[in-house]
């Protein structure tokens, strides 16, 4: 599934109302539909208003195939749910009201997932597909409605185009890794454990943060992103060599590629700059190195570090607008919930408004 940022919504919460209805509109969803999309998202907003500190919104569209839908994050800093399961029966409120609000939401989206701190925040997430017999939810197949790879973007403060960027695509090929493949990891067994959903296929995801902010950062970051899509490599050292070779009409970019393969419960990474990248379990982090550079510029060797992803955990891409100091420990339960709502947290809880800022989480491939 593929991911268009579309606005963030942070004053101004009643906009989101009819920002919705239109790209609701915009895709083809159709007028009940639409209906619901723009009922669910004043829901939200309201409870954003009426409950938490410093709420935001997220509304973008997201493409599968030849289906596009509408999906919005909602994020505060608190003050918390300290009972989800309550909140989303209809007529549970904390403030007065009929109490429809989260559960309302959660039956009128394709996907719902929602998780959160209480003293820390919360992220919400709906998506909407079309309801015509040509597209439901159920025939745009496993992978589409409960993505293992989604990533988030947000623009600096004031700044009209983000930088950043994040890519992810499917890739059935074994890699062929050279000598400098460098594990990092203990050694365990990878070999497969069984049949999976994804058996024999491999995913590959890139983040990239383009050199400075603006249009010339924009475009660095687009130009690696065509540049992921269309190479025909698979090991992320030779991905990471054709992006190199994109970027060099550009200002260059820090640049991460990943690959993640299921049946042998590993990633092979290669960095360049400082994109942090880390694999996560319920307890520690691990950072999986970069080597120093420019994507597109100049670089050292690169080189593939090879590391255990086990089926508990979950792989990081970040850009430096989140700040490295968060950990597991700071975000309970969050490993339980889907790769939008970690990224949400993440950027809720890391990012840095003078900078541009992007998360890419991957999760669930077993």
């Amino acid at each position: 599934m593929e991911s268009e940022d579309v606005a963030w919504f942070r004053d101004d919460l009643t906009g989101a109302r009819l920002a919705a209805s239109r790209l609701a509109e915009r895709v083809g969803l159709g007028e009940h539909r639409t209906g619901e999309v723009t009922l669910a998202m004043s829901e939200a907003a309201s409870n954003l208003a009426k409950h938490a500190v410093r709420g935001a919104i997220l509304l973008r569209v997201v493409r599968a195939a030849r289906h596009a839908g509408v999906e919005f994050l909602a994020l505060d800093d608190g003050p918390g749910i300290r009972d989800v399961s309550s909140s989303l029966r209809d007529g549970y409120s904390t403030a007065g009201t009929m109490g429809v609000g989260l559960g309302m939401i959660a039956r009128l989206s394709d996907a719902f997932d929602v998780h959160s701190i209480p003293g820390q925040g919360t992220v919400m997430l709906a998506r909407f597909w079309p309801r015509s017999t040509q597209a439901r939810p159920a025939d745009l197949g496993t992978v589409t409605t409960n993505p293992v790879v989604e990533g988030l973007t947000r623009t600096i403060s004031g700044g009209q185009e983000c930088g950043d960027g994040w890519a992810a695509r499917w890739d059935a090929a074994a890699p062929a890794l050279g000598s400098t493949a460098e594990p990092v990891a203990s050694g365990h067994d990878r070999a497969a454990t069984g049949c999976t959903p994804y058996a024999g296929r491999a995913v590959l995801v890139m983040l990239c943060d383009g050199v400075g902010h603006g249009p010339l950062a924009r475009r660095a970051t687009q130009a690696a992103i065509r540049a992921f899509h269309t190479s025909p490599a698979h090991a992320p050292e030779d991905v990471m060599k054709d992006i190199h070779q994109a970027l060099a009409a550009t200002r260059g970019a820090a640049v991460a590629v990943a690959r993640i393969e299921p049946d042998q419960k590993r990633v092979l990474f290669c960095g360049v700059g400082n994109i942090a990248a880390t694999t996560v379990t319920a307890a520690e982090k691990n950072s999986l190195p970069s080597v120093p550079g420019t994507a597109g510029h100049q670089t050292r060797t690169l080189r593939t570090i090879t590391c255990e992803l086990s089926a508990d955990s979950a792989l990081v891409l970040h850009s430096d607008g989140l700040s490295e100091r968060w950990g597991p420990q700071d975000l309970p339960g969050l490993l339980d919930h889907s790769p939008g709502v970690i990224a949400g947290h993440l950027l809720r809880s890391a990012g840095k408004y003078h900078d541009d800022a992007s998360v890419a989480v991957a999760k669930g491939l077993w």
